[in-house]
C-alpha cells in the first residue's frame, strides 16, 4: 500500500535491494523468503518480537535521487504481487514525467505530492470507522489478516505482547484478540508457532497464577487448554478477554452477531493503539455497570462521569461520591457504600443552575425537579462544560414519545367487557380488552378482595400501622418516588417488610419498572389489544397455566384474577417472541398482580425478565442454570463440607432451580415469600443467594447425615414449609406443599425476619460485583454444556436414519455449526435471526445457505468433480433444500452425505440420476429442455413431454390396471348409494385417522417412481460421470466403460424415441412389428384401443423399454470388438481438460450413429432410471467405482484442521497461483 512519505537514514541495514532504477528501489526484508542465513533468522526474531513494522510489510519501496543521501519510503507491500503492482505503475506513471525536471528538490517534493494525492483518494473511500484508527493500529491489523487469513469482515479489537506456553517453553509473541477469535503468533529463530482460538469454542477462562506458569491466563476449550503469561497489564487483558467471550456465549444463546455502536462519540484526539471496536466494548462494559448499579433501561448510555460532593439535607453534610450523566438521567452514588444513592431522571428535572462559588463550597450546581426538591452538587471540576450536557438532554427530553415517531394511543374504551378467553371468537374489533375502567386497572387485587373484610384492629394491624407510618417519616426526610435519597435506613426498613399498602410502589420504584412505565404512557393497553386474540405456542402455553398459578388464593378463585393475569402474560408474550412464557412465569405475576394495577405488574415482569434476572425464562432457563452454577461456588466456598457431602447427592442442582426461578414463591408460605420479594428488589439476586445459602446452614447437620437425594429434599422441604410470618395482616393462606409434606408431629417454626437477619449477618459480604464474575465463568460452563446437549440430542434424533456412527455424526454436527455461526458474524445472504430458530427442535435449528453448503460439500463430499464440484453441490443443495427457502438443516445435510457414502450402488445412482433432474437441475442449465417442452406443448399429445413422464408413472400407480375413465366416472358419481354414505358416517372418523397416519407414514421411494430423463439432462449426467473419474486411479477404465454406456443409453434412447413420437397415433403394423421381439408382452389387448386407454399406453410403452434394454445387448460385442473407435474418441475427450461442449457433441454423434445434431437437443428421446441402472450393471469398473466404500474421517479431520485457517486466500498464496497459471 502507498503510505506518508517518511525520511529513511540507513536504506540497506537489515534489508536488501532487489530491483533499481535512477529514482526507485525495491528492497526486501531480510529474514523474509529464502535464503537470509543467521541473520535472516535473527531479523525476523527482533521483527515479532518488538513488533517491527516489516512484519506486515517485507517489501518496501525508496525514493531517491542521484546526489542525495536521505531515501524516502513510500509503499509497502505485504507480498511480492502487491510490491511489483506499485512498482509498475511508478514506472509506468512517473519515471519518464521525473526524467525532465533538472533539480532534484523539485524532483523529491513532486513525488511526495504525488503520493500523498494517492493517499487521500484513497482514504475518501475508506469508511469512517477505520478513519478514527490510528495508523498503528491499522497496520496492526493487516498484520493479523494476513498472517490468519482473515477476511476484511473480521475487526481487531486488541493486540499484546505476551508469551505463549507450548509445554514447557515460553514463546515470545503477539496475541491478536478479534471479535470473533483468539490468535497468537510468534517467530523464534526460525520456528513459527500459530494458534487461531473461535471464542465460540472457549469452554473456561481463568486469571491465575502457579508456580509453572507465574500470574497467566488460561483459555480452554473441549480439546485444550492454552496458557498465555508475561502480559504488561494482564487485568485489561483478561477483562478483554471476558467480554469478547461472553459475546460469543450470546451468539451461542441468541444466535445474534456482534454489531458495533456507530453512534459512540468520536474522541477528541486518536488515541494511540486503541481501536474503535476497543472503545465500544469498554463503553458497554461502563454502561452495564451504570445501568445496573442504578436500575436503568437497556437503552440507557452513560455519557460521562465526574467525581463530586452532594449535600445531604437529613444528614447535613456533604457526601463525597461521583456523579453520572446519561441521555434521560442524572445519577449520583457515595463513594461509601450504601451511604447515599440518588436517582433524577431528567423528565422530573425543571431547574438547573449553577451557584455561586465558595471556599466552603466550590463549584456547585443546584438541580430543581417539579416536585419541589433541590440537589445541590459542589466541587464538579468542569462545571460549564457539565451544565451544557445536561441542557443538551433536556432539550431532548420533552420529545422523547413512549414509541418513536408515533403518537399516543387513545385513552381505552371505558365499557370494555373482560373476555373469558384470549380466542374468545365473535368480539366486535371495537370492544378493548383493557380499559381503565378494569378494577384490576386502579388499584391490585388484595385491595379489591379485602375491601369488604371487616377492619382487624389487632396488635398485628397496630404494627402494620406502625410500618406504615415508619415509611411516611421516611418519605418527610428523604423524599419520596423516584427522586428519592436511598440510603441504609431505606436497607433497614426494607428488611422490616414492606407495608401491603405501599408494596406495589415500592417495588416498582426499587426495580426501576416506573421509569420504563412513565416513558411509556399507553404502551400495555396498545400491546393487550394487539397481543389478545393471537394463537401461538405461548398463549396455548398460558391457558393451561392459568388456573395452577396460586390457586389456594381466593383473588384467583374467580374470573376477574385469571382475566388479569392472562392479559399481563399475553401482552409479555407477544412483545419478547424471545421468551414468550416460561411456566414458572405465571406464579411470579400472579404475585405482582395482588400488589399492583396490571399496568405496574406488566413493567414489573419486564424489569425481572429483561434486566433482574437475565435469562431466567428463556426457552433453555439458561439464566438459573448460571446462577445454580454460583450456588453451587459459593456453597464450596462458604460451606465447604456441606459442599462435599451434597455433590455425592446431587441436590444442589435439583433444589436451587425451583428456588430461584420462583424467588421461593412455590417453596415458602406466601406471607414470607413475599418479604424475600420485597428484599429483592431492593437488593438484586444477592439476597437470594445469602437466603439460599442460610437455609443450607440452619439445616447443616441433618444434611450430613442424609443418605441419599429423596431424604435431604424432605428436610429442606419440610424446613422451608415451616418458614412464617409472625407480622402479617392477611388472611392466612394454606400452602399446598406444606399440606403434601406434614408429619405426624408438626416442626417447629422458623420467623423469616430471623432467617433474613441470619443470612445478612453470616454471609452479608457478598458483592454483587463478584457474583457477576461468577456468573461469567459459569455462563460459559452452562452455555457449552448446552450446546454438548444439543449435539447429543441430534446426533440421537439422527442416528436411526443415517448410517453414519455416533461420533461421524458428532464431528459434522460440529463443522456444519461452525458454518452457521460463520454466517452470523462474517455475513451471508440472510439474517442470522432468518436461520435459527430455538422454536424448532435441536435438529432444525441451525441453517446454512447454498455458498456454505458448497464448501462443505467440497471438503466433505466423496464425489469430487474439480471445476465442476460447485455445480453438483448447488444441485445437491436444491435437492435437499425441500421447503425451498434456500437455506437447508443438518437433517437435510446429513441426508444427502449419507447417501454418497454409505448407500448400496443403487441408491448412489438414484441420488446421482436425481441431480440431473428437476429441482436439482435449475432452469439455466436445462434452458433448451425447457424450450423443447415449449415446442412440444403445442401439440395435443402432451404425453410426448418428457416432463409429464411422472404424471403417466402416477396415472400407472393410482389405476392399477383399471381403465382412467372408469375411475373419473366413479369420482364424478360421487358414491352415490346412500348405504355406502350411512357407513362412511359411521367409520367417519376412524377412517380419518387411518388415512393421516398414512399421510404422516414416510413414503419409500422406489426406482419406478422416478421420472424420464431427456437429451440434455443425460448429457449433463455423463458430464458430471467424466469430471468425477478424471481424479481416480483407474481413470482410463473407468473413461471407457463410461464410453461404451453412453454409446448405448443413447442408442436405447433413439429406439425409444421411434415409439414414443407413435403413441398419439393407432399403432400401425410397422409398430406391431416393432415390438414383435419382445418376450411376453404385458396385456398385448390392452394395445389397440391406446387412444382412449392411457394406463394402457403406459404399460405398452413400458414394454417397449424393457425390450430396448434386451435389444442393444447382443450388438456389444461388436462394440467391443469395435473397442478401439469409442475409446480413441472419448480418450481424446479426456485429454482436453473434458470440455463440456466437446462432450455433448460427442456423445451425441456416438448415441446417433451418421446423424450429427451438434448442440441441437431431441425433444422426444428420453429414457429411465432402469435403463441406466442396467446399463451400469453391465461395466465392473463402474460398478466397483459405486460399491467402493469411502472413508468420511479422513476428510473431516483435514476440514476441522483447515477450519482455522479456510478464511480467505491470503495475498501472497494469490500470487503464487497466478504465477503458475502463468
Amino acid at each position: 500500500m502507498w503510505i506518508t512519505p517518511e525520511e529513511v537514514l540507513l536504506a540497506n541495514a537489515l534489508w536488501v535491494s532487489e530491483r533499481a532504477n535512477p529514482f526507485f528501489i525495491l528492497q526486501r526484508r531480510k529474514g523474509h523468503g529464502k535464503g537470509g542465513g543467521i541473520t535472516g533468522l535473527l531479523v525476523g526474531t527482533l521483527d515479532v518480537v518488538l513488533d517491527s513494522s516489516a512484519r506486515v510489510a517485507p517489501y518496501r519501496i525508496l525514493h531517491q535521487t542521484g546526489e542525495s543521501q536521505i531515501y524516502w519510503s513510500i509503499a509497502c507491500g505485504s507480498s511480492r504481487k502487491e510490491i511489483t503492482e506499485h512498482w509498475e505503475w511508478l514506472e509506468a506513471n512517473l519515471l519518464q514525467t521525473l526524467s525532465i525536471f533538472d533539480n532534484e528538490e523539485d524532483i523529491t517534493t513532486f513525488v511526495r505530492g504525488k503520493i500523498q494525492g494517492i493517499i487521500a483518494e484513497e482514504n475518501k473511500s475508506k469508511q469512517q470507522a477505520d478513519d478514527e484508527d490510528s495508523g498503528k493500529f491499522r497496520e496492526a491489523e493487516l498484520k493479523m489478516r494476513k498472517l490468519f487469513g482473515m477476511p476484511d469482515e473480521e475487526k481487531l479489537v486488541n493486540y499484546y505482547s505476551c508469551s505463549y506456553w507450548k509445554g514447557r517453553v515460553p514463546r515470545q509473541g503477539w496475541v491478536y484478540l478479534s471479535v470473533n477469535h483468539l490468535c497468537f503468533y510468534s517467530f523464534l529463530l526460525g520456528k513459527e508457532v500459530t494458534l487461531v482460538v473461535q471464542w465460540t469454542d472457549v469452554t473456561q477462562l481463568d486469571k491465575n497464577a502457579t508456580l509453572l506458569f507465574p500470574e497467566s491466563i488460561r483459555v480452554s476449550t473441549r480439546d485444550t487448554e492454552h496458557f498465555f503469561s508475561m502480559f504488561l497489564n494482564i487485568n485489561d487483558t483478561f477483562k478483554l478477554m471476558e467480554q469478547l467471550a461472553n459475546i460469543a456465549m450470546r451468539q451461542l444463546l441468541d444466535n445474534e452477531g456482534f454489531a458495533a455502536d456507530r453512534s459512540l462519540p468520536k474522541p477528541c484526539k486518536t488515541l494511540k493503539n486503541v481501536s474503535a471496536l476497543k472503545r465500544d466494548l469498554d463503553a458497554r462494559a461502563k454502561n452495564e455497570r451504570y445501568r445496573a448499579m442504578f436500575r436503568l433501561t437497556q437503552d440507557e448510555r452513560l455519557d460521562g462521569h465526574t467525581d463530586c460532593t452532594l449535600w445531604t439535607p437529613f444528614a447535613k453534610m456533604h457526601v463525597i461520591g461521583q456523579m453520572f450523566v446519561s441521555n434521560n438521567y442524572i445519577c449520583f452514588a457515595s463513594r461509601e457504600e450504601d451511604l447515599c444513592h440518588l436517582i433524577i431522571p431528567l423528565r422530573e428535572v425543571s431547574i438547573v443552575e449553577k451557584a455561586d462559588s465558595s471556599s466552603v463550597l466550590p463549584s456547585p450546581l443546584s438541580i430543581s425537579t417539579k416536585n419541589k426538591m433541590t440537589f445541590l452538587f459542589a466541587n464538579l471540576k468542569d462545571r460549564d462544560f457539565l451544565v451544557q450536557r445536561i441542557s443538551d438532554f433536556l432539550q431532548r427530553t420533552p420529545d422523547r414519545m413512549w414509541s418513536e415517531g408515533k403518537e399516543p394511543p387513545e385513552s381505552p374504551s371505558p365499557t370494555s367487557p373482560i373476555p373469558a378467553s384470549p380466542l374468545a371468537s365473535g368480539e366486535s374489533p371495537q370492544n378493548r380488552h383493557y380499559s381503565s375502567s378494569l378494577p384490576t386497572a386502579t388499584q391490585g387485587l388484595l385491595s379489591i378482595f379485602h375491601k369488604d373484610r371487616p377492619e382487624d384492629l389487632g396488635p398485628k394491624a397496630a404494627k402494620e400501622k406502625m410500618k406504615e407510618e415508619s415509611w411516611n417519616i421516611h418519605f418527610f426526610e428523604f423524599g419520596r418516588g423516584v427522586c428519592m435519597y436511598r440510603t441504609s435506613k431505606t436497607r433497614e426498613l426494607v428488611l422490616n417488610g414492606i407495608p401491603e399498602n405501599l408494596r406495589g410502589e415500592l417495588w416498582l420504584l426499587f426495580s426501576g419498572a416506573q421509569n420504563e412505565m412513565a416513558t411509556h404512557p399507553g404502551y400495555y393497553g396498545e400491546l393487550v389489544e394487539q397481543a389478545m386474540g393471537r394463537c401461538t405456542l405461548a398463549t396455548e402455553e398460558i391457558e393451561r397455566d392459568l388456573h395452577r398459578s396460586m390457586p389456594e388464593h381466593h383473588a384467583f378463585q374467580n374470573e376477574m384474577g385469571i382475566a388479569a393475569l392472562r392479559r399481563v402474560l399475553t401482552a409479555y408474550a407477544y412483545r419478547n417472541p424471545g421468551i414468550g412464557y416460561c411456566q414458572a412465569m405465571n406464579i411470579v405475576t400472579s404475585v405482582l398482580l395482588l400488589y399492583c394495577t396490571e399496568e405496574q405488574a406488566f413493567w414489573l415482569l419486564v424489569a425481572l425478565c429483561e434486566r433482574m434476572l437475565p435469562d431466567y425464562y428463556n426457552t433453555r432457563v439458561v439464566g438459573a442454570l448460571v446462577d445454580q452454577g454460583v450456588f453451587e461456588e459459593l456453597t464450596r466456598e462458604c460451606l465447604p463440607l456441606l459442599y462435599e457431602h451434597m455433590q455425592e447427592l446431587g441436590v444442589i442442582s435439583t433444589i436451587s432451580l425451583s428456588w430461584f426461578l420462583t424467588l421461593f414463591l412455590s417453596v415458602m408460605p406466601f406471607d414470607s415469600a413475599v418479604l424475600l420479594v420485597d428484599c429483592f428488589f431492593y437488593e438484586g439476586i444477592k439476597v437470594i443467594f445469602q437466603v439460599s445459602l442460610a437455609v443450607l446452614h440452619a439445616n447443616m447437620e441433618q444434611l450430613l447425615a442424609c443418605n441419599d437425594e429423596g431424604e435431604a429434599m424432605t428436610i429442606l422441604g419440610r424446613y422451608l414449609d415451616n418458614v412464617v410470618n409472625k407480622q402479617t395482616v392477611s388472611p392466612p393462606i394454606p400452602h399446598l406443599h406444606a399440606l403434601l409434606t406434614s408429619g405426624d408431629e408438626p416442626p417447629p417454626e422458623i420467623d423469616v425476619f430471623e432467617l433474613i437477619k441470619s443470612s445478612y449477618e453470616k454471609f452479608g459480604s457478598l458483592r454483587a460485583d463478584v457474583i457477576e464474575q461468577m456468573r461469567f465463568k459459569q455462563r460459559l460452563k452452562v452455555i457449552q454444556s448446552l450446546e454438548d446437549t444439543a449435539k447429543r440430542s441430534v446426533v440421537r434424533a439422527i442416528m436411526t436414519d443415517s448410517a453414519f456412527s455416533i461420533e461421524e455424526l458428532e464431528e459434522l454436527y460440529v463443522l456444519f455449526k461452525a458454518k452457521h455461526i460463520m454466517s452470523c458474524y462474517w455475513g451471508a445472504s440472510t439474517t442470522a435471526a432468518e436461520r435459527h430458530d430455538p422454536s424448532l427442535p435441536y435438529l432444525e435449528q441451525y441453517r446454512i445457505d447454498m455458498g456454505q453448503f458448497s464448501q462443505l460439500f467440497s471438503a466433505l463430499g466423496p464425489w469430487s468433480c474439480g471445476m465442476h464440484t460447485a455445480t453438483l453441490a448447488a444441485r445437491l443443495f436444491r435437492l435437499l433444500d425441500s421447503n425451498k427457502d434456500g437455506l437447508i438443516n443438518f437433517k437435510e445435510f446429513v441426508t444427502g452425505l449419507s447417501g454418497m457414502y454409505h448407500g448400496d450402488m443403487t441408491e448412489k445412482l438414484k441420488l446421482l440420476y436425481k441431480l440431473h433432474l428437476p429441482p436439482a437441475l435449475c432452469p439455466e442449465e436445462a434452458e433448451s429442455a425447457l424450450e423443447a417442452t415449449q415446442f412440444f406443448t403445442d401439440d395435443n399429445t402432451p404425453q410426448d413431454s418428457p416432463f409429464l413422464s411422472d404424471v403417466d408413472f402416477l396415472l400407472q400407480e393410482v389405476t392399477s390396471g383399471e381403465e382412467v375413465k372408469t375411475a373419473e366416472q366413479g369420482d364424478a358419481s360421487g358414491n352415490g348409494n346412500s348405504e355406502d354414505k350411512k357407513e362412511e358416517k359411521v367409520k367417519d372418523y376412524k377412517y380419518y385417522l387411518r388415512m393421516w397416519a398414512k399421510e404422516k407414514e414416510p413414503k419409500k421411494e422406489t426406482i419406478k417412481d422416478l421420472p424420464r430423463m431427456n437429451q440434455e439432462q443425460f448429457i449433463e449426467l455423463c458430464k458430471t460421470l467424466y469430471n468425477m473419474f478424471s481424479e481416480d486411479p483407474s481413470e482410463q477404465e473407468l473413461y471407457h466403460a463410461i464410453a461404451t454406456v453412453a454409446s448405448l443409453l443413447l442408442r436405447i434412447g433413439e429406439v425409444g424415441k421411434k415409439f414414443t413420437n407413435n403413441g398419439s397415433k393407432k399403432l400401425d403394423n410397422h409398430a406391431m412389428a416393432a415390438t414383435s421381439p419382445v418376450p411376453d408382452p404385458p396385456q398385448p389387448e390392452k394395445d389397440e384401443p391406446v387412444e382412449e386407454d392411457s394406463p394402457g399406453q403406459v404399460q405398452v410403452r413400458k414394454a417397449l423399454e424393457e425390450a430396448q434394454l434386451e435389444v442393444p445387448l447382443p450388438p456389444t460385442s461388436d462394440e467391443e470388438a469395435k473397442d478401439d473407435t469409442s475409446v480413441s474418441s472419448y480418450s481424446m475427450v479426456s485429454a482436453g481438460s473434458l470440455q463440456c461442449e466437446d462432450i455433448a457433441d460427442d456423445t451425441v454423434l456416438i448415441g446417433c450413429g451418421d446423424q450429427r445434431r451438434g448442440s441441437t437437443l431431441d425433444g422426444d428421446w428420453s429414457i429411465t432410471f432402469e435403463q441406466i441402472l442396467a446399463s451400469l450393471l453391465t461395466e465392473p469398473p463402474l460398478v466397483d467405482y459405486f460399491e467402493k466404500k469411502q472413508d468420511i474421517r479422513g476428510r473431516m479431520a483435514a476440514c476441522k484442521a483447515q477450519r482455522a485457517v479456510e478464511r480467505q486466500i491470503s495475498t501472497s498464496s494469490e500470487h503464487e497461483v497466478s504465477l503458475l497459471s502463468g
